[in-house]
Order: C-alpha cells, then sequence, then structure tokens
C-alpha cells in the first residue's frame, strides 16, 4: 500500500458487499443469523424492501473502512499479501473483535451470534487488505 486509489477503494466495497451476500445467505450463515437475531417473516420482509438502501449503505461504509485500513497500510509499510492479512488481523482484534463483544456482555446476545459476525469482519477485514495492496 503506497497509495490510496478509488479504485481499490471501489473493489474493496464490492468485494465485502459480495462477501457480506454470501456470508448471511440462508444457506450458509444466514439462517442461524436470523434465529438468533430473532428476525421475523415480517421484519425479513421489511429488510427485503430496504435491501438496496442498505446494500449501498453498506458499500459506502466499506469504502471507508478500506479507505482508512489503507492509511494504516502505508503507516505501516504493507506492500505484500502476508502483510495485508497481518494488518486486517490487529485491525480485526484490537478494534472489531472487542466491540462487538459488548453485543454478548451488555445486550445478552447468544455467542454464537458474536462467532458470525466477527467471523464475517474477520474475512472481509482480510479481503479488503488483500485488495488494497493489488
Amino acid at each position: 500500500m503506497t497509495e490510496v486509489s478509488l479504485i481499490s477503494l471501489l473493489a474493496s466495497g464490492i468485494v465485502s458487499l459480495l462477501i457480506g451476500f454470501a456470508w448471511y445467505h440462508p444457506k450458509v450463515f444466514g439462517g442461524i443469523w436470523m434465529r438468533l437475531s430473532n428476525i421475523t417473516p415480517e421484519s425479513q420482509e421489511r429488510g427485503k424492501r430496504r435491501m438496496p438502501v442498505s446494500a449501498g449503505i453498506t458499500f459506502l461504509a466499506s469504502m471507508v473502512i478500506a479507505y482508512v485500513m489503507s492509511y494504516f497500510g502505508i503507516a505501516w509499510g504493507v506492500y505484500d499479501p502476508i502483510g495485508a492479512i497481518e494488518l486486517a488481523f490487529w485491525i480485526w482484534i484490537g478494534f472489531v473483535a472487542p466491540t462487538m463483544l459488548g453485543t454478548v456482555l451488555w445486550e445478552q446476545k447468544p455467542f454464537l451470534l458474536y462467532v458470525i459476525n466477527v467471523g464475517f469482519w474477520f474475512v472481509a477485514l482480510v479481503a479488503i487488505a488483500i485488495v488494497l495492496v493489488f
């Protein structure tokens, strides 16, 4: 990572969104996720109607994550996929995993729901970081 590139930010947003669609698909973790999140058929229908807006916001949020991650990568001298994976791991373990743990501790959500969500973020951050080094 030597500079912030609009193309890599766009690619990161797309990759993150695609990983999210796959990760939370009912045949992967989506069915369990919906059950653990107490998502009813009615709320699922509302979510489907808002999907374009939600996907757009998620895409933009992923681009912001990629933008900030690229600055960390530049500062730390990340130039290859191994360095990108390390960067993603440290961001995940230092910021994402502890922050999301509050859902278990304070919101009394099931630990498995936490694992599904932080697992997504680990995979997404690794993918974003790898996109940024290319």
